[in-house]
């Protein structure tokens, strides 16, 4: 919305345990942003959104993504990620279809995916876009399926579509069941700071908003039909990452958190080691790269939490305490 002023935004969401109305706080009361509570899965809404609008646009960014959840209710990522993806798919086709294998002009669906849907890596090598799909989880089975299916509607129905696959995401705004809120807000509270294994898993950490631009590129200017791989090329075990947080929130908050606060757990069932993306396609075609090195996106992070202690205290209220304790307490 800072980038386009001619536009309108349908935000369609099903406000699960990890929606949160006050992340919308800044664009409520903008008249180009039209919020929607509603399931992917639900075909009535998704159509009735279609006859409504003249949508342009499809970005699919609605999924259970916490690969944790996905081991003890894999039904919900199956329904959420391809259901819902196929459903979306459906009213999509259903609305631009104009002919036979004929749409309208400037219309895309876009999935936005994952680097888990490659599997693991060793030591060495990266994922590009032609490493065959070999998930490891229920949830990274989930998007590998919907992907699958956003390719056959491709090659079936010639639907316009582009799947992206990014690297781990971090940044403002995110659910403090992932690795950096998590962390940050336990040391806020001196709260022990759950490990899976020795830690030494490798992810390739993207800031939020450099992974934003890729999918506004790939939307305006992708080839269709591609799938496009966004990295943020910096790769670094997860333990690190615990302790580069200590160290900024003992430097600049609160000289008790120590290491002492970590606590090695049992690891993860079919826990992936390695994952590290190969951007070079997305580089050489349109011109993205990621712009934040981590180490200043590391800091702007921590800092929004820092300052947003209130948004971090609703968030974590209720139903996610009692998740985050069943699942961490114990170990």
């Amino acid at each position: 919305m800072e980038k386009y002023q001619e536009v309108i935004i349908i935000n369609v969401d099903s406000l699960t345990y990890a929606g949160n109305l006050e992340n919308l706080a800044s664009v409520m009361n903008d008249n180009r942003h039209l919020f929607i509570q509603g399931d992917i899965c639900d075909k009535e809404i998704i159509e009735k959104i279609f006859q409504d609008y003249d949508v342009d646009y499809v970005v699919n960014f609605a999924a259970e993504s916490h690969v944790d959840r996905s081991i003890t209710n894999p039904d919900v990522f199956a329904q959420t990620n391809v259901i819902g993806t196929l459903n979306l798919l459906n009213a999509a086709k259903k609305a631009w279809l104009i002919g036979e294998d004929t749409y309208k002009e400037g219309v895309k669906f876009q999935q936005v995916s994952t680097d888990e849907v490659y599997g693991s890596l060793g030591s060495k090598g990266f994922f590009t876009e032609t490493t065959p799909l070999d998930p490891h989880s229920p949830y990274s089975s989930s998007k590998a399926s919907a992907d699958l299916f956003v390719k056959a509607y491709a090659d079936t129905y010639k639907l316009p579509v582009n799947i992206t696959r990014c690297s781990n995401n971090y940044g403002p705004y995110q659910f403090p069941e992932k690795l950096i809120p998590l962390m940050i807000n336990n040391c806020l509270n001196h709260k022990a700071l759950p490990v899976y294994g020795d830690g030494m898993q490798i992810r390739d950490w993207l800031y939020v908003e450099d992974h934003c631009k890729a999918i506004d590129l790939v939307l305006s200017k992708g080839r269709a039909g591609e799938v496009y791989n966004v990295g943020g090329q910096n790769e670094m075990p997860n333990i690190a990452i615990v302790k580069n947080i200590i160290n900024y929130v003992s430097k600049h908050v609160d000289g008790k958190v120590n290491e002492g606060l970590i606590k090695h757990i049992t690891d993860r069932k079919g826990h992936d080691r390695r994952y590290g993306i190969d951007p070079k396609k997305i580089k050489d075609e349109l011109g993205w790269k990621p712009e934040t090195v981590f180490e200043d996106g590391i800091q702007l992070t921590i800092q929004w939490y820092l300052e947003n202690k209130e948004w971090m205290s609703h968030i974590t209220s209720g139903s996610y305490q009692q998740y985050y304790e069943q699942m961490y307490s114990n170990r």
